[in-house]
């Protein structure tokens, strides 16, 4: 193992563990709203308003993970992103948060975490050589899934035994583990040096060249922002789908039960990795999480809602991993923070879209078909399972995103210039 992968690792378990504690807020705050309100379009808003500064900063942030120290960034946007939280955490303390209080924490907390997903995705290409990278987006997604893994199962147990202000504790705390971590790595990697001969626009407009200069890198990211925004539907309204038949501990039973998928898949990955065939594997993954979120949705029942959900979950991380290959093996290490600020906005788009008619619209196909938002959206969810089944059928079957297997670095330093 290379003194650079242990880096990653121990970064990687930082993130592990923030990525569980955010899910527990992520969890309490859904149950807690649904049960308040009543509606999924409160859900929606609010993770809505979690992923905006995300889609609006992630430019700015990328372009500065490539001018300042990526480390410090990381270590900035983690430590203060708990800010958001605290401020949800002293509202619920005196009597209970309002849907309005609860959103400006979770903008609060998105803005400053904003930082964070364009300096890791290049630190990542920092510390690891070409060979490692399957491996270790393995790992990222495996950390990803911890959120959907273990956080749903803990959090409906202490939300039996306890109230939401536990969740939030726990998920402060995170942030101080991860921020250490963080600092640790810093200690051995070189600073790196700041682009001061750039300005800020002419970096931004070299980040926009780098993904747009390549036909197959912009094509993949469209492709996955009208893949996230599929998913986001379904990330969105698989709580008022189990909660309209069932309780908060049955719904974190079934959200682990679902992700166990991606932990299996996540552990293959990051021993094994992918050695070739990414077009093909990323088509296909695409393809069956399609017909999986279709099984989901045709039971109001949580045996076939765990079996089609962990069907579901197994095939992300082959997706993801293929994907973050094909990108990142395509962009110039120097150019990897803009980029990837780039990347993450566009993608992003998707969820936005996911997060703005999901939740409206269970709510009117409910009411419309008169078996409440619970069956609403699950129509959705058929819906948009059909649709994504059908992108990786078309969009993925393009040449231009086939031939990134057959990059040429040296082109895309040429379309940078």
């Amino acid at each position: 193992m290379s003194r650079g992968f242990k880096k990653f690792l121990l970064l990687w378990a930082g993130e592990l563990i923030s990525s569980i504690g955010g899910g527990l807020t992520s969890f309490g705050l859904g149950v807690y709203v649904f049960t308040s309100t009543g509606s999924a379009a409160g859900m929606a808003l609010v993770t809505l308003l979690g992923f905006l500064p995300t889609l609006l900063l992630s430019v700015p942030a990328g372009v500065l993970a490539d001018r300042c120290d990526r480390r410090l960034l990381m270590m900035i946007g983690d430590g203060f992103s708990g800010l958001g939280i605290l401020y949800i955490l002293i509202c619920m303390m005196n009597g209970g948060a309002s849907l309005v209080q609860i959103c400006i924490g979770v903008f609060v907390s998105a803005v400053f975490s904003s930082l964070l997903e364009p300096s890791y995705r290049a630190t990542i290409t920092d510390l690891l050589s070409k060979e490692e990278f399957s491996k270790a987006s393995g790992l990222v997604s495996l950390a990803g899934s911890a959120r959907y893994l273990f956080s749903p199962v803990i959090a409906g147990v202490l939300l039996a035994v306890s109230d939401i202000t536990l969740l939030l504790i726990i998920d402060i705390c995170t942030f101080l583990v991860t921020v250490t971590a963080t600092a640790i790595v810093r200690k051995g990697i070189e600073k790196k040096q700041e682009m001061t001969h750039t300005s800020f626009t002419k970096s931004i407009k070299d980040g926009w060249q780098v993904i747009h200069g390549r036909r197959g890198v912009f094509m993949l990211v469209l492709v996955s922002s009208a893949i996230t925004m599929f998913m986001g539907i379904l990330q969105i309204l698989v709580e008022p789908m189990v909660l309209s038949f069932s309780d908060a501990k049955v719904l974190g039973i079934t959200e682990t039960v679902c992700a166990c998928g991606m932990l299996a898949s996540g552990l293959i990955l990051g021993i094994k990795g992918i050695k070739k065939d990414y077009a093909r594997v990323l088509r296909a993954a695409i393809f069956l999480a399609g017909i999986f979120m279709i099984g989901m949705s045709l039971f109001e029942n949580v045996i076939p809602i765990c079996i089609f959900g962990s069907l579901f979950f197994s095939v992300l991380p082959f997706a993801n991993n293929c994907m973050d290959y094909l990108a990142r093996t395509n962009i110039p290490d120097e150019l990897q923070g803009r980029a990837w600020g780039f990347i993450g906005t566009l993608s992003q788009l998707g969820y936005i879209a996911a997060y703005t008619v999901s939740g409206v619209g269970a709510d009117v196909l409910g009411e419309m078909t008169g078996k409440g938002v619970g069956r609403g959206a699950a129509l959705m969810t058929f819906v948009s399972g059909i649709l994504l089944s059908v992108t990786a059928l078309t969009l993925l079957r393009l040449p231009d995103i086939r031939d990134l297997e057959n990059h040429d670095i040296l082109s895309c330093k040429e379309a940078a210039k």
